[in-house]
């Protein structure tokens, strides 16, 4: 089969690949219908590398069961399916608790198992959910981010009625603005700098957007709420400067969720820091997207949402293409080379 393998930093190659193949019976193989570029595929791509050098890349997508084991009776073979790319121990101190978000040995497919930029991919029975025929291919491969920023929302305590900030929209921040109406935001803040990702974030619930570049957007949001600030902000950028700056937006007695990544160091002034003090903060953060029972309430009230259509994920979708660009699309990306919002890849599609 094809696939898009990492050798190095942005050292992306499409060639052959080992077909899988049912070794255990609790295996199911998996046609890709189609498949997303993650934010964290990015920054492993240019700043990274590989964990194994010539894996098969890739853990956003959706598909068509095209074997089972023995064990698996939950899906049959031609059933339209999503996949939890999540893989833990189940043996440490964490695992035990149940606390399987914390595994010591977690991992992702495309890591150190081979992943879903490919014809075909592997996993555990228990990793793949069916999906509805509400929710086609395309949206399907948003399960994955959209239950990422669920396990977060999960970790606060919002209720209906607060106010939201979201800094960053990029996929993640897009979705964490459509989870804040769904858990019942009042009033729902988008920031970034760039005016297109705005626009998306209007077209998918944003109730205000603020522009940071001219005026900061704490100048900009303490002027919106009386100086008050908001009950939760969510930092989705992974911005070193967003991750330094966000304890200023929330309110006293405010929470501050962590979903961005930043690949390097935070240095905070302490005018940000004294913020987490004197405000009494809660600072929380949020890694992957999975709990007990497995693969846990994120991935099922996903599914849900987006079959009522309380999930729109078409205006985040900016490039659909064939496998065999993903060398090309990657470096496109990496140079800042035209506006990206979601990649998805069709490996059907030579």
């Amino acid at each position: 089969m094809r696939a898009l393998k990492l050798y190095g930093k942005r050292d992306l190659r499409y060639e052959e690949a080992a077909e899988p193949f049912i070794e255990k019976n609790d295996e199911v193989i998996i046609k890709v219908k189609a498949a997303g570029i993650c934010g964290s595929d990015l920054s492993r791509y240019a700043k990274l590398g590989p964990y194994i050098e010539g894996m098969v890349w890739g853990h956003e997508f959706s598909g068509e069961v095209a074997a089972i084991g023995s064990g698996v009776h939950h899906v049959k073979i031609g059933d339209r399916v999503a996949a939890c790319p999540a893989l833990y121990c189940g043996k440490c101190e964490s695992c035990k608790k149940e606390l399987l978000s914390q595994c010591k040995k977690l991992t992702v497919i495309g890591a150190r198992y081979p992943g879903a930029f490919a014809e075909y991919v592997k996993l555990p029975g228990e990793n793949v959910l069916s999906i509805p025929e509400t929710i086609d291919f395309d949206t399907a491969t948003f399960i994955e981010p959209s239950a990422v920023v669920a396990h977060g929302f999960y970790r606060t305590r919002t209720q209906p009625g607060a106010d939201v900030a979201v800094v960053g929209c990029g996929s993640i921040g897009l979705l964490a603005v459509q989870w804040a109406k769904i858990f019942g935001a009042s009033k729902v803040y988008a920031i970034d700098i760039d005016s297109k990702k705005l626009d998306i974030a209007k077209e998918v619930g944003a109730d205000v957007v603020i522009h940071a570049v001219e005026k900061t957007a704490y100048e900009q949001l303490m002027e919106l709420t009386d100086g008050n600030g908001v009950d939760l902000v969510i930092e989705s950028a992974g911005s070193p400067i967003t991750s330094a700056q966000v304890f200023a937006l929330a309110k006293k007695g405010g929470e501050v969720l962590f979903l961005g990544i930043p690949y390097s160091d935070v240095n905070i002034e302490r005018f940000y820091f004294e913020k987490i003090v004197r405000n009494e903060l809660t600072v929380l953060g949020s890694w992957n997207a999975i709990s007990a029972p497995f693969p846990g309430r994120e991935w099922s009230t996903t599914i849900e949402c987006m079959s009522k259509g309380l999930i729109n994920v078409r205006p985040l979708i900016t490039h659909r293409v064939p496998l065999s660009q993903g060398p090309e699309i990657f470096e496109r990306i990496t140079n800042k080379n035209g506006f990206f919002g979601k990649v998805l890849f069709y490996p059907e599609i030579q």
